[in-house]
């Protein structure tokens, strides 16, 4: 039996801090201590070169030198990259007989591996060998070990605890290494054997929650600024080194149906939620996501279902849940498995046509969509192969979908809605704004940009991967596609960044450049800064010139009393109703994250409430833009 006493350091913050800046590891140290007879086998360490060491002059901290001997010198000459520190580890043990799989690893803490190995091999595509997924933690152990009630916090404590001399070895990168021997070897000279008690999930297990269930509070975040087509497992990748309660991970989804770019993930306990705050701002790619506190009934409520119909379906313990959208309304099960039956990647149904739920409303009436359930993991890209084929004259979207988003989908169809309610009596509402001012920005800070000429094809994404590494100072939900009053692409768009300097750098130097290719299309891209004040200006139709923001706007005169509050693009609120009264504006916009969802309607829907006719974009009663007569199948 051989415990092996691992240390980790980066090149930002270390101690209570390590890996919640996200930085690279530079030192991995290994010590291998036989239980048996209480003898060091050998200890070794990696120097570890990360990705910045070529692109920046000072990329080590001043803590990481303090509590190091490390120095870019050093790490520039005798680096390796993490995997090769890994493979030249399981070459010295053995050298030395040793299994690494017998290994015991043991921490000073749970970050090492959680906060550290853990999510840099995953943001890596680095497979970690199966003995880094347990370990004990020397924190928890000694305590342990002599009945006490001591919390320790670094290795510091543990050795005043233990009355053990500070080791004077200066043959160390990290003297803290030297110290967890001494540690190590008087807890197993006390009679101590260490075992993994601590294990680290890799993938998240598919569950499903009650709406009577109890969750606790402490254990609960809510991620935002995911990318809309991130999975239940992407999400939980994105935590990886944390332990995540199964069917942990709820997609929230917006009023119409479609994801929101949030999450609600539940741990197994309140110190994983812990050091899941502390990746508050790491990235998914180019994307930074927030982390927040977030409570039980939160997750319940997203999460929570008592559709039995949707219980029984999700407890078939099926490993993929693909979400179809688009469906013909007589489409039967026979259809569906037949459709992902055909391709050049074949994949089955689990459990035939039982595998198949069809999304109804109350009175039995399809809305176009389905869930469908596979066995194995594998079947995931061969069902996502079929992305948009066709089912008659139909194409069919494909989602990647969760047991949360089932819940949530059939218990919003199955909900009877209210009886309408008569139109009101026709009271004036107070003067809002015409876009809320919670996404668009407001002031005269230039900390805005404006891009004009993009192809009508341009996503979301096309965007972020034009400006590049400017991206990352993009705000949560700061790209507005601007639309025209048909609902077409316009080939604008505005971007807040996170201060005027970052915008004024992506206007520098993205200005005039050049776009990914549609087709046989080049399109260079006119950049400008702007102000918040400027994009609102824009928005509301009031078109400024390039560069230079939006003209001046002439003071409007105060409605007529009693006869509701008109706003500059025409549309008058009267009650909680939209009623056009002139031509609907010239622009709209849709704000980022964007969800999946169709383009707009090529020309406004038409739809009546009460004997008010109602179309295109216009306020609800609290005030907020809302899309009126857009298309939903959910």
């Amino acid at each position: 039996m051989t415990a092996c006493g691992f240390l980790v350091a980066t090149s930002g913050l270390q101690n209570a801090g390590l890996g919640s800046d996200e930085t690279d590891i530079v030192l991995l140290g290994y010590a291998l201590v036989d239980m048996t007879r209480n003898q060091v086998l050998g200890i070794q360490e990696y120097v570890i070169k990360p990705l910045s060491a070529d692109i920046n002059a000072n990329f080590l901290s001043d803590e990481v030198q303090v509590e190091t001997r490390l120095t870019e010198a050093a790490i520039r000459t005798s680096g390796v990259t993490l995997s090769k520190a890994l493979s030249l580890f399981e070459g010295y043990c053995s050298g030395l007989g040793v299994s690494p799989y017998s290994l015991t690893l043991v921490t000073d803490g749970q970050l090492p591996l959680r906060q550290c190995l853990h999510p840099e091999a995953a943001n890596k595509d680095i497979t970690l060998p199966l003995y880094y997924n347990q370990f004990a933690d020397l924190r928890k152990e000694v305590p342990s070990m002599y009945a006490s009630d001591s919390v320790f916090t670094n290795i510091a404590d543990i050795l005043t605890f233990l009355d053990i001399p500070n080791s004077e070895d200066t043959s160390f990168f990290s003297k803290e290494l030297r110290d967890m021997v001494n540690i190590i070897q008087r807890v197993i000279s006390d009679g101590h054997k260490f075992t993994a008690n601590e294990s680290i999930q890799l993938y998240l297990e598919p569950g499903i929650c009650s709406r009577d269930e109890e969750v606790d509070s402490n254990c609960v975040v809510r991620a935002r600024g995911l990318p809309w087509q991130s999975s239940d497992q992407d999400i939980a990748r994105f935590f990886r080194g944390l332990n995540v309660a199964k069917g942990g991970v709820a997609l929230c989804l917006s009023p119409m149906g479609r994801r929101n770019g949030e999450a609600l993930v539940r741990f197994t306990c309140g110190e994983h939620r812990e050091m899941a705050l502390k990746r508050h701002k790491h990235h998914i790619g180019s994307r930074y996501i927030e982390v927040y506190r977030a409570t039980g009934e939160d997750f319940v409520n997203v999460a929570g279902g008592s559709n039995n119909e949707a219980q029984a379906f999700l407890t078939r313990g099926a490993q993929v849940i693909i979400r179809m959208r688009g469906l013909p309304y007589d489409c039967t099960a026979k259809q569906v498995i037949e459709f992902f039956d055909g391709g050049e990647k074949p994949c089955s149904v689990m459990g035939g046509e039982e595998g198949v739920l069809f999304v109804r409303k109350p009175d039995g009436r399809s809305t176009g969509d389905a869930f469908v359930l596979f066995k194995q993991e594998d079947d995931a890209p061969k069902a996502l192969s079929r992305h948009r084929d066709s089912i008659g004259v139909r194409y069919i979207e494909l989602f990647r979908s969760t047991t949360a988003e089932v819940q949530q989908v059939l218990n919003r169809t199955m909900e009877t809605p209210p009886a309408p309610l008569p139109p009101p009596m026709i009271t004036p509402l107070p003067q809002v704004a015409l876009l809320p001012q919670h996404i668009i920005t407001s002031g005269t800070r230039k900390d805005c940009i404006r891009l004009r000429g993009l192809p009508y094809e341009a996503q979301v994404e096309h965007i972020l991967e034009f400006l590049g590494e400017h991206a990352k100072n993009i705000l949560f939900q700061g790209v507005h596609m601007v639309y025209n009053s048909q609902g077409q692409p316009s080939g604008e768009a505005f971007i807040q960044m996170d201060s005027e300097a970052s915008a004024a750098a992506a206007a520098n130097l993205r200005h005039n450049r050049y776009m990914v290719s549609f087709g046989k299309k080049q399109r260079y891209i006119e950049v400008w800064q702007c102000s918040g004040e400027d994009m609102s200006l824009v928005l509301s139709g009031v078109q400024g010139s390039p560069g230079q923001g939006a003209a001046p706007v002439a003071p409007q005169p105060p409605p007529p009393a009693g006869d509701g509050i008109r706003w500059a693009d025409g549309i008058t609120a009267i009650g909680p109703y939209i009623v056009p009264r002139m031509p609907p504006p010239p622009v709209f916009y849709w704000p980022y994250a964007s969800p999946p969802v169709s383009p707009p309607p090529a020309a406004p829907l038409l739809i009546m409430c009460g004997e008010y006719p109602i179309e295109g974009w216009g306020f609800d009663c609290l005030g907020n833009v809302q899309p009126i007569g857009l298309h939903t199948s959910a």
